[in-house]
């Protein structure tokens, strides 16, 4: 491949790297992603581009691509569908996923490898770092809510610590997983800028009921920086993204069962949420009047979020099993 390294560690993983994208208006930053990632791939390495449902963008990046595979996605719209495309033409050993707005820092793709010369682990997240459209955050937007703009959050498991699931930005899963359970399913995740989610809380949830072995690790040394471009960074953008995430869980609770769903909510409202209102409210009297703002918008968006999940578990039909692609090594 282009731009590839030499060789890479005897017995290390080959990595088939997924990078999905839906529009052109992505293009600036995804053209830094991609030449990223193949600044550090190894010869036994593969770049895998998936275009989802846009022709035009697809030829575009067929010849700006010489050495990836850019395909179409089979699938239906949305990042599901095009991850699963991915997934069944992929051939490496380890298949890593990244965001079309996220840039991989150096050692990024190296940090991953690493973890998987452990048999034992199954999936690893990457560290996920803002990259705020203006050069800084909102003074109002609570750290706590950087999973709101898909990115690291405080109150997440620390670096090296097992871990639910990892953020979709910057994830790797063993190919050999996707024999237990057939790929993300297509009825859950973000279609197009619809801000929806779960999609990588239901793969890894339905991974473990699968194959309870499963290990699920937080490598933050593996980063990416991650767009928050400026329609990101307004309260109703906070708000509309709350409602959807809580109705993305409602569902998956549904699909999955709410003990699964909500394992890591719970210890996040009780002792991330309660402690950041306490600490936020505390700032106003080192001088930090946003603290209050902070506070008031993080009680609030936990609301949200509840309210959400209460009206979809409302309305949850029972499970029905989405139509997924046969993906390579799959059982049956």
């Amino acid at each position: 491949m282009s731009g590839a390294t030499p060789g890479g560690a005897a017995g290390a993983p080959a990595l088939s790297v997924v990078v999905c994208t839906y529009t052109d208006a992505r293009l600036a930053v995804l053209t830094s992603a991609l030449a990223a990632v193949q600044e550090q791939l190894t010869e036994r390495d593969e770049l895998v581009v998936v275009v989802d449902h846009h022709d035009e963008l697809l030829a575009r990046l067929a010849a700006a691509l010489p050495g990836a595979r850019v395909l179409a996605s089979t699938g239906p719209r949305g990042l599901s569908g095009a991850r699963n495309t991915g997934v069944a033409a992929a051939a490496g050993d380890v298949v890593v996923f990244l965001d079309d707005d996220a840039v991989p820092r150096p050692g990024w793709l190296e940090a991953l490898r690493t973890e998987f010369t452990a048999d034992a682990v199954t999936v690893v997240g990457g560290g996920v770092v803002p990259d705020w459209e203006g050069g800084r955050s909102p003074r109002w937007f609570p750290e706590e809510f950087g999973w709101i703009v898909g990115c690291d959050y405080r109150g997440m498991p620390g670096d090296g610590q097992p871990m639910r699931n990892p953020i979709g930005a910057n994830m790797a899963v063993r190919a050999a997983a996707f024999g237990a359970v057939e790929g993300f399913d297509t009825s859950a995740g973000r279609v197009g800028a619809l801000p929806v989610g779960c999609e990588e809380t239901d793969f890894c949830i339905r991974l473990r009921q699968a194959e309870p072995a499963t290990v699920v690790v937080r490598r933050a040394g593996a980063v990416v920086d991650h767009l928050v471009p400026a329609t990101r960074q307004r309260v109703g953008y906070l708000v509309r993204r709350c409602w959807h995430e809580g109705r993305s869980k409602g569902f998956l609770a549904a699909r999955v069962g709410a003990a699964d769903g909500l394992s890591a909510e719970r210890g996040y409202v009780v002792r991330t949420v309660g402690s950041g209102v306490l600490r936020h409210l505390a700032a106003a009297g080192r001088g930090d009047a946003a603290g209050p703002v902070r506070a008031a918008l993080l009680a609030a968006g936990t609301a949200v979020t509840a309210a959400g999940y209460v009206a979809a578990r409302s309305r949850a039909p029972e499970p029905v099993p989405s139509p997924r692609p046969r993906l390579r090594g799959a059982r049956g």
